[in-house]
Parts: C-alpha cells; structure tokens; sequence
C-alpha cells in the first residue's frame, strides 16, 4: 500500500459558536490509500470535546509516521491491520479506517451499506444546526436553513456563555418560529437541544422544565464530561430520571466501552467517526446500541462531504441523524452526497461513494 496526505482548507459559509467557542474554519486532512491500481480516500482532522482535544498537525505526524510501516502490507482482509490502527489516535485511526474501507468497496464494485446488508430506503431526516448568537441572528440562520431545504428537524445550541435567561429566550423564540412554520407549512418539524456540555447538574434540572414547554423532543449533553468514567456516568444518572424527554450523551461517548457504560443512564448516544475511530467501531456502536435498545444519533464536527459521505453509509441503523456540516461549506472539495428533501443518502456509488471535485495540491 502508498499512503499520501493532502491538507485542505473548510470554510463555514456561517461560523458556529456554540459553549466552547466559534468556529470560523479548519484544516482537514486527505489520506489517499492506493494499492493494486485502486486508490480509497478518507478524511479527518482536529476537534475538541472540552475534556480531550486532537489536533490537526498532530494526526498528521501520526499518519506521516504509519505510512512506511504499510508499504510492504495488504489492505485486504482488513482485520490483519488491527493492531496497526489500534497504535493511533481516534482521529489519525478515523483517517485511515476510512480510506481502508473506500479502497474495500471500490474493489468490490459495491457501497458499504450494501456490503453491510443495509436498507438506505430505511433512513431519517438530518437535523440541522442554530448556533449560539443573538436571538435575532438565531432566527435569520433559522430563516436561511429553511430557505435551503426543507429543514424539519432543528438542533439548537444552548450553554451559553451569557448564562441561563439567554438560553430561555433563545428556546422561546426558536420555539415560537417553529410553531409558525408547523401552521403555516402543515409539515412537521421539531426542535432538539444540544447544550455541548454548557450546564451543571443545578442548571441541567432548572432548564428542563422550559425544555418541555418548548416541546423539545431531545435534550444532547446538558453536562459537562468528565476524564473520570465513574463521576462522568454519575451525571446523567442524577439527571435522566427527572428528564422527560430523550437523553443522549455525546463528548461522553466515544466508543464502545463509554456506550456500555452510559448505556444504563441515557436514551441514546452520538456517534462521530472522529471520535469512534472511523466505520469499524461506529458500525460496531450502532449495531450494539440498537440491540441494547438506545437511540442512534449520527453526528460531525465541521467535516466535508467525505466524512459525512462516510457517516452516511451508516444511517439506515440511524433514528437522530446530525449531518449537516457539510452543508454550511463554502468550499467542499467532495461530491457525491446527494440529499433528498432534507434526507442524507448513503451514496450508491462503491465504497463512500464520493470523489473530489478536483485534485488537491502536493502531497504533504
């Protein structure tokens, strides 16, 4: 196998603040797997979940590093580089993983939800994302992603830094637009919360009320995480028996032995590839959550359409898909995630099924 990186820019046509901070814009990574005259692609790059934190530069060393030690290997069977992978960093695994797996379909002639026995006729629509900001800005960005698509799932970001009554008004007024939308559209269309970590337990309780009133239908990480797995659990087994409607946990779970833990004390969890490590343990989490009876959110950072394209092979097992980065971009470098209404496909094309538009510069 010849390993390449390419670094690429991502540019949000809308900058996101949420608890954390704002994002403007990042540096993604390209890994290009080529062997046997078939080339895979995959992506990643840095994020921040508040307690663990990967960046861009060091994923890239990670790969740089690997990339000797795959010359004299095969990709096929994939379950011989395991050990190799398991040497990486979620996000740097994430890299590779998808490109091993894009190489694997190609090969194949076939898209991976189709090699996964997967019904894409089976997938849900994708919510998309209200930053923090003014109420005013809020629903101008409301207003532009309904004149985008049809929009009939609406994730807003509370935790503000501002405090609590800004989090209010920003739920009333949100929740007053889709009420106005529900009559004047006779569709539906609902409305989520994802606070990234923004409140304590004491704030967490106090905000679940209006949460209700607002007919809220999901609540995403109220807490913050926490480095220690035990206390980190003990936060949303205080609050899921006082929360009336579904509680996931997201910057808590990154893989299978945190959904196993956190199973007992949410509703459902959310699955980035980032944090998971790529297809291999995202698959993994899905399969596992469903038969333990958890929702599945499908979720991204501030990824292109390869990433999501990834992501997307997984939603027929999705009932929350969170897919929309892709969608707030100025300069995706990848094509071939189509969208159906507000609906993300799995591409039909083999492997991700996606292709860059054009070709990036030197490799790194």
């Amino acid at each position: 196998m010849r390993c390449r990186l390419h670094r690429f820019p991502l540019t949000k046509a809308v900058p996101l603040a949420i608890s954390r901070g704002t994002t403007t814009a990042v540096e993604h990574l390209l890994v290009e797997l080529e062997h046997d005259g078939v080339t895979g692609l995959g992506e990643t790059g840095g994020f921040d979940t508040g307690h663990r934190r990967h960046d861009t530069e060091a994923i890239a060393v990670e790969l740089e590093a690997i990339a000797p030690r795959l010359e004299g290997l095969s990709p096929e069977p994939l379950q011989v580089l395991d050990p190799l992978l398991a040497e990486l960093s979620p996000p740097a695994r994430c890299g590779l993983d998808l490109a091993l797996h894009d190489w694997w379909g190609r090969r194949l002639g076939q898209p991976l939800h189709r090699l996964w026995s997967l019904d894409p006729g089976a997938c849900a629509a994708t919510s998309v994302t209200l930053g923090l900001a003014p109420p005013a800005a809020v629903l101008a960005r409301l207003e532009r992603w309904w004149a985008q698509l049809p929009a009939s799932r609406i994730k807003l970001k509370l935790g503000s830094p501002d405090g609590l009554d800004h989090d209010r008004r920003l739920l009333e007024v949100v929740a007053g637009a889709i009420e106005r939308r529900r009559q004047a559209t006779g569709g539906p269309c609902e409305l989520q919360v994802d606070a990234n970590g923004g409140w304590d337990l004491p704030a967490a309780r106090f905000m679940l009320e209006p949460l209700q009133r607002a007919g809220v239908v999901l609540l995403e990480q109220p807490l913050p995480p926490l480095a220690e797995p035990e206390r980190d659990a003990a936060g949303f087994a205080a609050l899921r028996p006082h929360c009336p409607m579904p509680l996931v946990a997201d910057e808590s779970c990154w893989d299978l032995p945190d959904l196993l833990r956190l199973a007992p004390h949410v509703d459902g969890v959310n699955i980035k590839l980032l944090k998971s490590g790529g297809l291999a343990e995202a698959l993994l989490m899905a399969r596992t959550a469903r038969r333990l009876g958890l929702g599945v959110m499908l979720g991204c950072y501030s990824d292109a359409s390869l990433l999501n394209g990834a992501a997307a092979q997984l939603l027929p097992l999705v009932r929350w898909p969170d897919l929309d980065s892709h969608l707030n971009l100025v300069d995706d470098p990848f094509v071939g995630l189509e969208l159906r209404g507000d609906i993300v496909m799995p591409a039909s094309a083999p492997g991700l099924g996606m292709a860059l538009r054009e070709r990036l510069g030197e490799p790194c």
